[in-house]
């Protein structure tokens, strides 16, 4: 085959393909059978391989992933990706309504599916896809490309030759991330917690063919300069979207002319949502006509000419089997309601906690009751309410358990918690050692729960000091049944890495009462090193903000306890660092003295990073909401601290607020 030939050829096959794809993804109508699709592919990647110097950028065999990359580049937004304000009910559609009539006479409204992914930027030069990449904090994102490349609804070349961005959500369908899932179930890896989770974990894999396995898709819904093109409504922005060959919801996106309408489509939505086959939120609402939305503008953050409605918090019916009773580090005894597993928000669940028997008792829950359960914030699993229509006639009322599950001592009640009293209990000796090693404490990898406790139980591991000699027992463990040499190679390399932690993992690690993985950061950046914060009086530590006499105490009562000084200085002796290696804090006006609460799913920025960053410019972070918080940050689905937020009249950031204020502090 002469050269003229086989490049002919290539370009052939590749033209084939794009045009069965775009057959398939964007039209829904496939006309080759998948054979046949196959075999187009397989005949391209022979020709590829044979003859290199023809393979073109826009091939469709990109999309398997190729190099790893060490980090992600930033990629400066041409244009900043605004994110819209939620609301939450009938009435603020309604005061949306109303507030664009104001500028705009007889407005039209877009309603599009929410979709529950993450925005990510394409740019295309000469129709070929040349970059793309993140939101960020909507004026900085990270390249992506190599990644975005490997998703098959991406079009690598438009239909036609322009240059354009286009933006869009990267998603994971609900097939997709049940096989996800399953495969990380079978190999023994944490599952993902809902689709959008595994999407945004998938799309940040510095190796692009991690990414090309987990399937994402892509749905486009935006282009930001849209009257370059001609366009003069957002609905002729999204059918020029499809002609080019994009993905999109064009199958379940409205054009409302009001208030009414919009809340008719958005209730049609919410009817079919658990039958789409990606996971949707709510809906978002645009003024339809291109020259009212610039009318209306935008605030230095958010548009005025558009608002995401968000779903309420999803509530499915299950039936309790049991309430088990489990044992924390410090002695705490919290029931936990054990239920039929159900799919809530995205993910798997089969239990929740019940707190404490006074929280039981007034939702008055028994074992065999239906009961409605939902994610707080879309995140932690919690019991709504009992249906007490189909409680059953013999159904037995809780009783609290009077002593301890696991040694059998007399438990003792505090405010509205029980605890077991027996400090030799092994339940909070195997706790300790289980928070010691957890993600939030010293994050030893390799650490899990069963090979905690296996240990403890073997007589490997009394405290904490002894995972620092378990490499003096690798044979006899290589012995035990499911033990391998990898798996303990993993484990004592996992032990060793956790001897250069900085000093407030330790300080977590310890397991000193009242002293979380937040207080434990502030006391460590304070104090700097072990011996200056061991030697810190009761009365210096009560004098430092948010430490106060009961904090305080527990941290004197711990060093002055001689055994717990012996463990420090053992540990000291195996080589774990003493001493804070974190970033000083750099107090910024915006958080400096300020408490802040965080609630809702937060999308480019983790819950714990968010709180890292806070803590570093002087702020403070807590769990719930009184007079005494300054600002609380919206992330989506909020649950009941951004409304007594509101009934409190405190300062409210949704996340974009949030990220321009840590960005602004980062200059």
């Amino acid at each position: 085959m002469e050269n003229d030939k086989i490049k002919s050829r290539i370009d052939e096959l590749i033209n084939n393909i794009n045009k069965a794809s775009y057959e398939y993804y964007v039209m829904d109508t496939p006309t080759i059978t998948d054979q046949e699709y196959d075999d187009f592919y397989n005949e391209l990647l022979y020709l590829e391989s044979k003859y290199p110097e023809f393979k073109r950028d826009d091939s469709p065999t990109s999309r398997v992933g190729g190099e790893a990359l060490s980090k992600f580049d930033k990629v400066t937004h041409n244009t900043p990706m605004l994110s819209f304000d939620d609301i939450f009910n009938e009435e603020e559609i309604v005061s949306f309504d109303e507030k664009v009539r104001k500028v705009v006479s007889n407005p039209e409204y877009t309603v599009e599916p929410k979709m529950d992914g993450l925005s990510g930027s394409l740019l295309y030069e000469n129709g070929i896809l040349v970059r793309a990449a993140t939101r960020g904090d909507g004026v900085t994102g990270e390249d992506i490309t190599l990644n975005v490349k490997t998703i098959k609804s991406v079009p690598l070349k438009l239909n036609k030759p322009i240059d354009i961005e286009v933006r869009g959500e990267i998603y994971m369908s609900k097939k997709a991330f049940n096989k996800v899932n399953s495969d990380r179930q079978k190999n023994g890896e944490n599952l993902f917690a809902n689709p959008r989770n595994a999407a945004a974990g998938s799309v940040r894999q510095l190796d692009s063919k991690i990414a090309a396995k987990r399937c994402l898709d892509f749905m486009a819904y935006f282009i930001p300069n849209p009257t370059d093109y001609n366009i003069r409504t957002q609905a002729e922005s999204l059918n020029f979207l499809k002609e080019l060959g994009f993905v999109t919801n064009y199958k379940l996106n409205k054009v409302a002319k009001n208030a009414n309408e919009i809340i008719s489509f958005i209730d049609e939505l919410g009817s079919i949502r658990d039958e789409l086959p990606f996971e949707i939120d709510g809906a978002v609402i645009k003024v339809n006509d291109l020259d009212d939305e610039a009318r209306l503008g935008v605030t230095s953050r958010v548009p005025k000419w558009g608002i995401a409605y968000k779903f309420p918090a999803k509530e499915v019916l299950t039936t309790l089997k049991e309430i088990k009773f489990t044992v924390g580090r410090t002695g705490k005894i919290t029931p936990n309601a054990l239920f039929d597993p159900v799919h809530v928000a995205g993910s798997l669940v089969s239990k929740a906690t019940l707190h404490n028997e006074d929280y039981v008792l007034e939702k008055d829950v028994r074992v065999g009751d239906v009961i409605s359960i939902r994610k707080a914030g879309d995140v932690i699993p919690e019991v709504v309410e009992v249906k007490l229509d189909r409680r059953k006639e013999d159904s037995i009322p809780f009783e609290m358990i009077t002593n301890c599950p696991i040694c059998d001592t007399r438990l003792i009640k505090k405010d509205s918690h029980h605890f077991c009293p027996n400090i030799h209990c092994p339940a909070r000796k195997t706790e300790g050692l289980i928070y010691y090693a957890s993600r939030d404490a010293m994050d030893i990898e390799g650490l899990g729960d069963e090979i905690v406790e296996d240990l403890f139980n073997m007589g490997y591991v009394k405290d904490v000091t002894d995972f620092y000699k378990l490499d003096m027992y690798h044979d006899e463990l290589m012995k035990l049944e499911g033990y391998g040499e990898k798996s303990i190679s993993n484990l004592i390399n996992g032990i060793n890495r956790s001897k250069d932690n900085s000093l407030e993992r330790l300080l977590c690690a310890l397991g000193i009462k009242n002293v979380g993985k937040r207080t434990a950061k502030m006391l460590a950046a304070k104090y700097k090193t072990m011996d200056d914060f061991m030697n810190a009086s009761y009365e210096e530590l009560v004098n430092i903000k948010d430490i106060g006499e009961t904090i305080a105490k527990s941290i004197r009562d711990y060093f002055d306890d001689e055994k717990n000084i012996q463990i420090i200085e053992k540990l000291k002796a195996y080589g774990v660092n003493m001493k804070y290696l974190g970033a000083e804090v750099v107090e910024d006006e915006d958080f400096a003295g300020k408490t802040f609460v965080l609630t809702g799913s937060l999308t480019d920025i983790t819950r714990d990073d968010a709180r890292d960053k806070i803590e570093l410019l002087g702020g403070i972070t807590t769990n719930s909401v009184s007079k005494k918080t300054d600002v609380v940050i919206v992330g989506d689905s909020p649950g009941s601290k951004y409304d007594k937020a509101k009934e409190l009249g405190i300062t409210i950031w949704n996340e974009q607020e949030f990220l321009e204020k840590i960005s602004k502090s980062d200059k």
